[in-house]
């Protein structure tokens, strides 16, 4: 990247884009094998450069129906070279070959209903579990309960995602409409709302890995889920579950769901016919 463009990083976590493609196969086998050869091998390269740049992640699946062919998903402070990669991994096999067919800008985030020291203290320390202040029981909970969100908070801001097979992204906001306004309601109902949602989605630890990414002024949407999975059976529990969930039932708006499998480049060739 040029030295004169300013990079732009955000005060806390990265930028996120989802990336689908669609394959055009009539312009793919206008090639001779050793220009399909030129081609894998250079969107191969191109992909370990991306990988080995400094804090920046990549993902890459095979999308499950036609709704597109091939899946990335890119991790990276600066939006700069979040573009410059874009465009590049557009054109990595030649021009015409990949096609976009949906695209998905967002923002790793914390989130504004996370727990405080100081609410954990009040609301379970010694209003649940009837913890005396600064008795060795109460330091030992605590301790643990800031290291658990020191981890979830660096995970949120700054994640490293496994490569389980499943990966599921759709984009959602909450719904604006009269009785049913999300933002009509008062913070601390809307936070007891949250903590329902959250209690729902523990319970599928190590079967769900969830990112939520936002979106508000960056995309169509509010935020960029994105849920990895070993079985799709758990993205489809969850994702029911969660329906009945006051948080989806009265305010949740979806967009398009895609479903891909993340696969090394050389089964990901295989596997969309390159």
């Amino acid at each position: 990247m040029s030295t004169q463009t300013t990079p732009l990083i955000p005060r806390e976590g990265w930028h996120v884009m989802h990336l689908f493609y669609q394959i055009d196969h009539s312009q793919w086998n206008c090639h001779s094998q050793e220009e399909k050869r030129t081609a894998k091998t250079n969107l191969t390269e191109l992909v370990q450069e991306i990988r080995s740049t400094k804090d920046t992640h990549l993902l890459t699946f095979s999308i499950a129906t036609p709704k597109a062919d091939i899946g990335f998903m890119l991790l990276t402070p600066d939006l700069q070279i979040a573009n410059a990669f874009e465009k590049r991994l557009s054109l990595s096999l030649g021009p015409d070959i990949l096609n976009p067919c949906y695209s998905y800008l967002s923002q790793t985030e914390s989130s504004e209903y996370t727990t405080t020291s100081e609410e954990y203290i009040k609301q379970t320390l010694i209003g649940e579990k009837g913890l005396t202040e600064g008795s060795p029981e109460f330091l030992t909970a605590l301790e643990e309960f800031e290291e658990r969100m020191t981890h979830y908070l660096k995970h949120r801001l700054y994640p490293v995602l496994p490569d389980w097979p499943i990966v599921c992204f759709y984009p959602m906001s909450k719904r604006r409409n009269g009785n049913d306004n999300w933002y009509s309601l008062n913070f601390d109902a809307r936070r007891e709302l949250m903590s329902g949602h959250a209690r729902v989605g523990r319970t599928y630890a190590g079967r769900i890995l969830q990112l939520i990414t936002g979106s508000t002024g960056l995309d169509e949407h509010e935020w960029g889920v994105t849920l990895l999975a070993k079985d799709t059976i758990d993205i489809k529990a969850i994702v029911y579950e969660m329906r009945f969930d006051e948080v989806s039932a009265r305010f949740g708006e979806f967009g398009d769901f895609y479903i891909g499998m993340q696969l090394p480049l050389d089964e990901l060739f295989r596997r969309v016919c390159l």
